[in-house]
């Protein structure tokens, strides 16, 4: 009797996964499901323009870093080229407001002196991304600050992971108008 169930057992699991695979095999003729590109942007935003952003900063550098980190995201992940304003689908324009170094994050203390060994810096823009052929706003985000930490005398490594925030935040909002 045992032996019988067991068969059965079997044979109903044999037949869910033929039905499973045969529905599988199905789908996949019939296209039920189907793959996309181009970062989630519709086929029709093809160009960008990018301008380079007001520094409010003491740091001149920061402006340039700042323009090639949105060369690089637009193209890398939103699959978009550089164009004039003139002929771009988008435009990109901003203002760089804050950028704080030297902020302490963790200190270490022995018996003589406390000395601080971790920083941190913060870095806050106002950005604009407009539709050119709708004049349609899909990101404006106003005082969009992000952290970064660093070791003692490493700020460049910090500037670069706050910079690296704020580049995945920008690409979020655009993508999320779509």
């Amino acid at each position: 009797m045992d032996r019988e169930r067991v068969r059965g057992s079997r044979r109903a699991l044999l037949r869910q996964s033929m039905f499973a695979v045969g529905g599988l095999a199905m789908c996949a003729v019939t296209g039920c499901y189907g793959f996309s590109g181009g970062g989630g942007l519709p086929r029709t935003l093809k160009t960008v323009a990018i301008q380079p952003f007001d520094n409010q900063t003491a740091a001149p550098e920061l402006q340039r870093e700042l323009f090639e980190q949105l060369r690089n995201v637009m193209r890398d992940r939103l699959n978009l080229r550089e164009a004039p304003e003139a002929r771009a689908d988008l435009v990109v324009r901003g203002t760089i407001v804050t950028y704080d170094v030297d902020l302490p994050l963790g200190a270490s203390a022995d018996g003589r002196n406390t000395a601080s060994n971790r920083r941190r810096l913060q870095l806050a823009i106002d950005i604009e991304i407009v539709e050119s052929a709708t004049s349609r706003v899909l990101l404006t985000k106003k005082g969009l600050a992000r952290e970064g930490q660093y070791a003692e005398g490493g700020e460049a490594s910090g500037r670069k992971n706050a910079l690296e925030s704020l580049m995945t935040d920008i690409v979020e909002g655009v993508q999320s108008q779509w």
